[in-house]
């Protein structure tokens, strides 16, 4: 099962702009983990369901949540199985845990387990 580790988070006040790191390690099979499973970001804040921020669906493809669009942006890093969300425009309401997840693609669904990180805290406030 690969293993994700979230970087990042922090304080930061409204308007300004955070960079959200995914670690991933462990791939069972030589190559970019992007290869078997869709990468993504999801965040819940308190008292709220966990729900989905940005993901790669399958290859280049992308899909955001509407409350995030044209302020988040996706990416994977330079590095070899990173994943990054640059976080732009931050409101109060983005204040959560983000957490990064690995959900194995549907060719590897019979093989694969999905993998959470542990999350980072962002905090938007003035």
């Amino acid at each position: 099962q690969v293993q994700l580790v979230e970087s990042g988070g922090g304080l930061v006040q409204p308007g300004g702009s955070l960079r959200l790191s995914c670690a991933a390690s462990g791939s069972p099979a030589a190559g970019s983990i992007f290869k078997l499973y869709a990468m993504g970001w999801y965040r819940q804040a308190p008292g709220k369901q966990r729900e989905l921020v940005a993901v790669f669906t399958s290859g280049d493809s992308t899909k955001y949540a509407d409350s995030v669009k044209g302020r988040f942006t996706i990416s994977r890093g330079n590095a070899e199985n990173t994943l990054h969300l640059q976080l732009n425009s931050l409101k109060p309401e983005d204040t959560a845990v983000y957490y990064c997840n690995a959900d194995p693609l549907p060719d590897y669904a019979d093989l694969l387990l999905p993998s959470w990180g542990q999350g980072t805290q962002v905090t938007v406030s003035s």
